[in-house]
């Protein structure tokens, strides 16, 4: 073995610990990069090869009732691949054993075979026999929640009538990957299911015999999207059309790319952070590593090695640590993206997952990583290698001294012996304890980083559902209704109030930009339902006008005093300009707001409702469910409370878990630099120690000259910590800011203390360890010359 080689060995073996901790920062950044990009790439190819492989349509279009014959015109148009026209209807589901209201989605398909666009993935039974008008597949995620399959039997309400119902099949569909119910935000499989049934019998059913109310389209290579989209309403504007829409404005392929986009962000930006960090930190106590080999380097130079086999040689020892901390990032990286990529499985429905530990990306962990050690110690072996043999032999010349302020102040002169050392220590190596700091705030940094997420979210929720969604009980009518159901509703078993509001899709558009959404109108003063400011106090709605959410505000590029123009995506579709009077702040969802009067002149109707909010004794749920069961026009029940626990639910699986990741990777790395900050101080100033326990300092004033710098830079850390961290959660939030949820830029005491906490508790730890080693200090030893 080469002599450098064994030496290679000896250091490793000598500086294990300072290695370790190393390793552990190049670890953590390597497994936050490998579970990033792994989970995107997992979920991205399943959604290609669902989407390719069961021919997922590019263009949807709902209407009142248009012939068959209309499906020529739209397939003549130019661009248009192919069109499959359908019949939908929302209807309400009876499971045996379960009391709770549960809503549904018919969806016709061809009789007894797959439709031509959105085919099904059957993962049991088959579709509908041709001729049954009983049968119908299932979604998945609806039959394991209700633990339905072949064979069992459910009850709907289809267009005011009962009928019961058999499951052919269990299936999936590239159409409802993202299973959500209509004003839902998040996916309640047991409440809400999607079932797809023969088109003669639904049609039937919903007097569209001949006839269909939704249309699906794909396009040819290079088709215009937005020019099919206009002739498509042009064409259906005749039939109650209420406007065509691309795929990105599919609710599920929507929800779907906004999570593949925070992903995406979570790829590039926490990775960046964290390897940043590591490429810094490895600058700083690499190169003091090697400073304490100077003299070892001078001797190999006077024996012939020249710089480019010392170069290679700590070159060889960075490698060795990024290649084991590398090892174990990519380890513990695989580990957490398949069970990450399992929690997604539960809100994405793919027939399966295709998660995989791409080359490609192995190759780009590696590379990065050793990018990052590359650029972390360069500096500190080029300065090594550059040096003469005979004056790195020398030690460095003592820096000339020079009283500090503080020591001429009256407080440095009350100040004993060794806190004197200290000062002086700090204030003759101002650089090297600014980076040691520096290296300290940034590990305090990223805990901040982790801490924020959680109670940032936690403030969300309880924003959302203490504040704004007041109700306990949501209902929604098949069609608006006169508001004299309010009356109906409010003498029902239970509600004890009854608040109504009216839902309008529109399409908004300021200049070239456009958004749609729906206006919802309600009352004033709304009890059941707030509207915040900034300061979330609670507003009222103007007599005119709209309110619009910040997030949409901005994305239209209107301020107050603006005006929209608004198209009215039901009925009679017109298109109106209406004045902007006004901004709410809204965590959960994109919507505008007027007062719901306001909004029926606006429509041209008389006092209509979409949906009543409810607040009732829970004691009396189940009759009043019974009631609404019973009602007609009643199209969906939804609680409250579990649309809350869902929210929990969905933002601790997958936000929170992978928060909760970093989090420990940010107190790894925490401690493993506060830790080898200390391990280097102290081999730095072994001999100073021992020289001063020779001199009569006492044991316990050498360790407190050592501890107590430590100590000193430690506390000097944290502000930094404090701020580097904030910027990083603002930047974060900031890239992750998205149509679903935004999370507030609010970060909490308790974050700040968790931050200084964790920092202080790697520090005494690390302390501890080092107050062992100074107990064991060999005098002699420390003291002789080095050979």
């Amino acid at each position: 073995m080469a002599p450098l080689h064994r030496k290679l060995i000896r250091d490793l073996a000598r500086l294990k610990g300072q290695a370790a901790a190393i390793g552990v920062v190049i670890a953590a950044g390597v497994m936050v990069l490998i579970l990033a990009v792994t989970t995107l790439d997992a979920i991205s190819l399943s959604k290609a090869r669902f989407y390719d492989s069961h021919h997922f349509a590019q263009v949807f279009a709902d209407l009142k009732r248009a012939p068959e014959g209309v499906a020529g015109r739209l397939a003549d148009i130019p661009g248009v691949n192919q069109v499959q026209t359908r019949v939908k209807a929302p209807v309400r589901l009876e499971v045996p054993g379960f009391d709770d209201p549960v809503r549904g989605l018919l969806v016709s398909v061809p009789d007894g075979e797959q439709p031509r666009l959105n085919r099904l993935y059957l993962r049991q039974g088959t579709l509908p026999e041709s001729g049954r008008n009983d049968q119908v597949v299932i979604s998945e995620p609806f039959a394991q929640a209700q633990d339905l399959a072949p064979g069992d039997h459910i009850t709907a309400i289809i267009d005011g009538r009962l009928q019961r119902l058999t499951i052919s099949g269990v299936g999936l569909s590239p159409e409802f990957i993202y299973q959500l119910g209509p004003a839902d935000l998040l996916p309640d499989y047991a409440r809400f299911g999607v079932l797809w049934m023969n088109r003669r019998a639904l049609g039937h059913a919903m007097d569209m015999d001949g006839a269909f109310n939704n249309v699906v389209l794909s396009l040819q290579a290079g088709a215009r999207e937005a020019e099919v989209i206009d002739a498509v309403d042009r064409i259906l504007a005749l039939y109650g059309g209420i406007g065509a829409t691309g795929r990105d404005d599919q609710i599920s392929h929507r929800f779907l790319s906004e999570e593949l986009n925070q992903l995406r962000v979570m790829a590039w930006v926490l990775p960046t952070i964290f390897l940043g960090v590591a490429a810094f930190l490895l600058n700083v106590l690499m190169g003091r590593i090697i400073r304490t080999q100077r003299q070892q380097v001078a001797l190999l130079k006077a024996f012939g090695y020249d710089n480019r086999d010392l170069a290679l040689h700590y070159g060889l020892f960075t490698g060795v640590i990024v290649a084991a901390g590398g090892a174990l990032g990519v380890a513990l990286g695989a580990w957490a993206a398949e069970a990450m990529a399992e929690i997604y499985a539960e809100y994405f429905r793919f027939p399966e997952l295709s998660f995989r530990l791409q080359p490609r990306i192995l190759a780009l962990a590696f590379v990065i990583s050793a990018g990052a050690a590359l650029l972390g110690t360069w500096h500190a072996v080029s300065a090594a290698v550059r040096l003469p043999p005979a004056q790195a032999m020398q030690p460095p010349a003592p820096e000339r001294f020079r009283a500090s302020w503080l020591e001429r102040s009256a407080l440095g002169q009350r100040l004993d012996q060794p806190t004197r050392i200290i000062v002086r220590n700090l204030s003759r190596h101002r650089l090297k304890g600014l980076m040691s700091m520096v290296g300290i705030g940034l590990s305090g940094s990223l805990l901040l980083l982790g801490s924020y997420q959680f109670n940032a979210v936690d403030h969300l929720l309880d924003l959302q559902y203490r504040l704004v969604m007041k109700m306990d009980v949501h209902v929604t009518f098949t069609d608006p209704t006169p508001e004299r159901a309010l009356a109906e509703l409010r003498a029902m078993p239970g509600v004890s109030f009854a608040e109504g509001y009216r839902g309008v899709p529109v399409h908004l558009t300021h200049g070239r930009r456009d958004y749609r959404t729906s206006i919802m109108g309600m009352e004033a003063e709304p009890a059941l339902r707030g509207l915040l400011d900034r300061d979330h106090r609670p507003t009222r709605l103007p007599p005119e006008g709209l309110l619009l959410t910040h997030y949409l505000a901005d994305h239209l590029g209107v301020r107050p005093g603006d005006t929209l123009e608004v198209e009215i995506l039901e009925g009679h579709r017109r298109t109106l300009r209406v004045e902007v009077a006004g901004t709410v702040d809204e965590p959960i969802g994109v919507s505008a707001y007027m007062e719901r009067r306001a909004l029926n002149r606006l429509m041209g109707e008389g006092p209509a409702i979409s949906g009543v909010w409810l607040l009732t004794d829970t004691a009396h749920e189940t009759d009043l469910f019974d009631r609404l069961w019973e009602a007609p026009r009643v199209a969906g029940i939804g609680q409250i409370d579990d649309v809350e626990r869902q929210f929990r639910e969905y933002i601790g699986d997958t936000v929170l878990v992978m928060m909760g990741i970093l989090l420990l990777m940010a107190g790894s790395i925490t401690f493993a630099v506060v830790y080898n900050n200390a391990r280097i101080a102290f081999a730095e100033r072994a001999r100073e120690l021992a020289t001063l326990r020779v001199l009569g300092f006492s044991r316990g004033e050498v360790s407190w000259i050592l501890i107590g710098e430590i100590s000193v830079i430690t506390l000097a850390a944290i502000p930094l910590g404090w701020l580097v961290g904030t910027g990083f959660a603002f930047l974060l939030n900031e890239a992750m800011t998205m149509d679903m949820y935004r999370v507030p830029m609010i970060i909490t005491p308790r974050s700040y203390a968790f931050s200084a906490g964790g920092v202080l508790l790697a520090s005494a730890l690390s302390l501890l360890m080092i107050a062992r080693r100074l107990r064991r200090l060999d005098m002699v030893s420390a003291l002789k010359t080095a050979e």
